[in-house]
């Protein structure tokens, strides 16, 4: 008689889970610690900025809102059938890896880019983009400045650890350009130190001076975004390394959003999909397939996600599109865009 490997026990036994309904996967363990630990605590802890409109801000209920806070959601809804079981944590730029590392919660959707050095050296797994973005520099009309090329000697305000600081100090040094920067933490103090100036411009992710400067209101015509935008920044959610289940989890909850909206799926009108005989819009809404299954989760778990939160689309035009910012690249890909989900089967 063969014995069989230990690989191949592990391939039995997770066939064996597959097996089980997802109820009883619940109950039983569904191969990913985070998932069993959020469905015993009926809730998932989501680390955000908290601070950024558009992303996440809470609004004047306490309520936070924005298109990280919703990306949230739509795993609570996946994992837990209810989008409204969740916690936000604010995190900085200089904790939010270590929360992620330490189980204070238990995924980021923090405007966090994906890296190699962040990916190889902390643990964690980017699992989605939902903003494709990059660094700009807004600077005050009255300077006259109109291109970063200009800026020789300037002065720049940026939040020290992020990804912002590192693609300035390669464009100025590429361009052969000096400039000195300003490291300031806290969001509202290195805002009020551009504004009081402090400093010559203010620099982050491109979407995010352009929430900021929609925020002055009627002065927002007082700041300028320079044309250039320096580097790539795709920002999207990091779980940690070691549980893949969780990982397959939160990027296809992404994924469901963005096929919902290619076949015109929303959170008004999902129901009148239920009798189509499309079979990826079936397995999409848990009629066939046992996809939950696969996660972990139970069939109607992308239903739950579409009803509770919206689609792709819905979900930008309820956070950014209110900003004036184009979707741009952040469309789908049969609009010209780069967001682009795998089919489901």
């Amino acid at each position: 008689m063969i014995r069989p490997t230990s690989a191949g026990a592990g391939f039995l036994f997770a066939g064996v889970l597959l097996a089980v309904s997802a109820t009883a996967a619940l109950a039983q363990g569904t191969g990913s610690a985070t998932l069993d630990a959020v469905a015993k605590r009926g809730q998932l802890v989501c680390g955000v900025a908290g601070s950024t409109a558009g992303f996440s801000l809470p609004d004047s209920q306490g309520v936070m809102r924005g298109i990280d806070a919703d990306s949230c959601r739509a795993v609570a809804a996946a994992a837990l059938g209810d989008a409204g079981k969740i916690r936000f944590v604010p995190t900085t730029t200089t904790n939010r890896f270590t929360a992620l590392q330490s189980g204070e919660v238990d995924m980021l959707y923090r405007s966090t880019t994906w890296t190699l050095g962040r990916e190889g050296n902390l643990g964690g797994l980017f699992a989605s983009i939902n903003f494709y973005d990059g660094t700009g520099f807004l600077v005050k009309k009255a300077t006259n400045v109109k291109s970063v090329k200009e800026m020789d000697g300037a002065t720049i305000c940026v939040q020290p650890g992020t990804s912002t600081e590192l693609a300035i100090a390669d464009y100025f040094r590429v361009n052969n350009l000096k400039f000195t920067p300003i490291l300031i933490q806290d969001l509202a103090e290195i805002q009020n130190a551009y504004l009081s100036g402090r400093c010559d411009a203010y620099s982050t992710d491109a979407s995010a001076l352009a929430a900021f400067r929609f925020q002055q209101g009627d002065k927002a015509t007082d700041h300028v975004l320079l044309p250039e935008i320096i580097s790539k920044e795709p920002l999207g959610a990091m779980v940690r390394k070691g549980d893949d289940k969780w990982f397959d989890l939160v990027r296809w909850t992404y994924f469901a959003t963005l096929i919902a909206e290619e076949y015109g799926i929303t959170s008004k009108n999902v129901d009148t999909f239920m009798s189509s005989n499309i079979p990826e819009i079936r397995r999409l809404l848990g009629l066939e397939g046992d996809m939950g299954k696969a996660l972990g989760v139970d069939n109607k778990w992308a239903y739950n996600v579409i009803k509770q939160v919206g689609n792709a689309g819905e979900i930008w035009d309820r956070n950014i599109t209110p900003m004036g910012i184009p979707r741009g690249i952040n469309n789908l890909w049969n609009k010209g865009g780069l967001q682009y989900a795998p089919p489901m089967r």
